[in-house]
């Protein structure tokens, strides 16, 4: 059995999408509300290390919340985002998939979740 963990917000309309995908195409997954539990420090580690060249795609950069902390994400040690992230689940993007433990998936896009998951 395949383990995903599903970090959502219930008003999100992309995630909503994502998981009726998953829903459709048979997966079972743990479903956590990333406002009141944001993703474990270690899958947000993990999250900073698939997207080294690119941090500023963790963060869910269209919301309030990104817009109002006003930071140079790029300047910040590793540390100091995973604080930040964890401080305010919206700031993350979404959906936060962790897949099998040993990867993270961000947003949703029907064709790359078919070849992560297929």
């Amino acid at each position: 059995m395949i383990k995903i963990i599903f970090y959502s917000y219930l008003k999100c309309s992309t995630c909503q999408k994502a998981a009726k995908w998953l829903d459709k195409n048979g997966f079972e997954f743990q479903l956590i509300d990333i406002v009141k539990e944001p993703p474990l420090f270690k899958y947000l580690n993990l999250a900073l290390e698939q997207y080294s060249a690119h941090k500023k795609s963790i963060f869910n950069t269209r919301g309030n919340a990104f817009k109002s902390i006003n930071l140079d994400i790029n300047v910040l040690s590793r540390k100091e985002i995973i604080q930040l992230l964890l401080s305010d689940g919206k700031l993350i993007k979404r959906p936060f998939i962790v897949y099998e433990g040993k990867k993270v998936i961000l947003g949703f896009n029907e064709i790359e979740y078919a070849k992560q998951f297929m």
